[in-house]
């Protein structure tokens, strides 16, 4: 009897001590391994730059090593749709601007996701404005003169944009509508393309995310006429803000972070907070501040709300400029 009992202690004793040799994967500390972060945009760009900032502070806080991935197209639809299939388990993660994540809620007839269901909200690292740039070769200084010109030769002038649907496209639109002016649309795949294409001289004017257009307006090679805060940036003080001469015009390229829907709560909290660790970081503040930018201090649901009230607002400049797209 007695070495019944003993053999009963010893086996109990054998499953407490090989017990961890057997947690579920899924119970595992996340991560255990590399992660994929899709950019639905070109290199180059503010998304671009943002995200490989966060990227190497999520690595050095997540211990795993945050891949960059860009999936430039169909003005980040085509990135966010592998995230939005992707497995919700927290390996594969998408920073895209978020503005034209919501644009495409409503421009798009049909795609093969949901912005407003299939990618769950993380945070929002980076918020800037656009800035309105033309080519020097027109030689206009002002957005009165731009719009005297644009009036004076309907259609003849063109706006570049970073894609059918993306921000810079429907910013540009809704500068059309607003002045009751009339220019041709050149779409380009990504922002650092279309800021190339004016300097070149290929296409006029472009509401262009800053950190793309810094270098250029620096070097003289593209006329910075407005920019799209409420008020002048300390950037660039001489240069007005649209609103003064189209009251209301505000906007800006903001980046977020997004994750597959249905990735569980404990990880999205782990890279929420981390992002937010990250953005206090010196050299983060300073990648912002040199694109004119600022983190957002939003909580998880906050970021959520956010980015529902985005579609909804968007959705409503895309139906009265009746656009769409496939």
């Amino acid at each position: 009897m007695e070495s019944v009992k003993t053999g009963k202690a010893v086996s109990m004793l054998l499953a407490v001590m090989f017990l961890p040799l057997f947690t579920p994967v899924n119970a595992q500390e996340y991560p255990t391994r590399p992660i994929r972060l899709i950019i639905p945009w070109p290199p180059g760009g503010i998304t671009d730059v943002i995200s490989r900032s966060v990227g190497v502070a999520l690595s050095e806080s997540l211990g795993q090593q945050v891949v960059p991935d860009n999936r430039p197209g169909a003005a980040g639809t085509l990135g966010v749709g592998i995230a939005a299939h992707a497995n919700p388990d927290g390996y594969t993660l998408v920073m895209t601007d978020v503005p034209s994540h919501a644009i495409s809620a409503t421009l798009y007839k049909t795609l093969n996701y949901n912005p407003a269901k299939d990618v769950e909200p993380i945070a929002l690292p980076s918020r800037s404005p656009l800035v309105l740039v033309v080519s020097p070769k027109l030689g206009i200084k002002s957005i009165p003169q731009l719009i005297a010109q644009a009036k004076s030769a309907p259609g003849q002038l063109s706006f570049a944009s970073s894609g059918p649907g993306s921000i810079t496209h429907l910013t540009a639109e809704r500068f059309v509508r607003d002045t009751g002016v009339k220019m041709l649309h050149v779409p380009y795949k990504g922002g650092g393309p279309a800021t190339a294409a004016l300097v070149a001289g290929e296409a006029n004017i472009y509401f262009s995310c800053i950190s793309a257009a810094i270098p250029h307006i620096k070097a003289n090679r593209l006329s910075l006429l407005g920019i799209t805060l409420p008020q002048r940036s300390p950037l660039f003080p001489d240069a007005p803000a649209v609103a003064e001469a189209i009251p209301g015009f505000v906007m800006g390229c903001n980046t977020g972070l997004f994750a597959t829907a249905g990735t569980p709560a404990r990880i999205l909290d782990r890279l929420h907070a981390d992002v937010m660790k990250a953005v206090e970081q010196p050299r983060i503040k300073q990648v912002l501040a040199t694109n004119a930018a600022e983190a957002a201090p939003f909580t998880r649901v906050q970021f959520r709300q956010y980015v529902a009230d985005e579609i909804s607002s968007w959705g409503k400049v895309v139906r009265s400029a009746g656009l769409k797209v496939n």
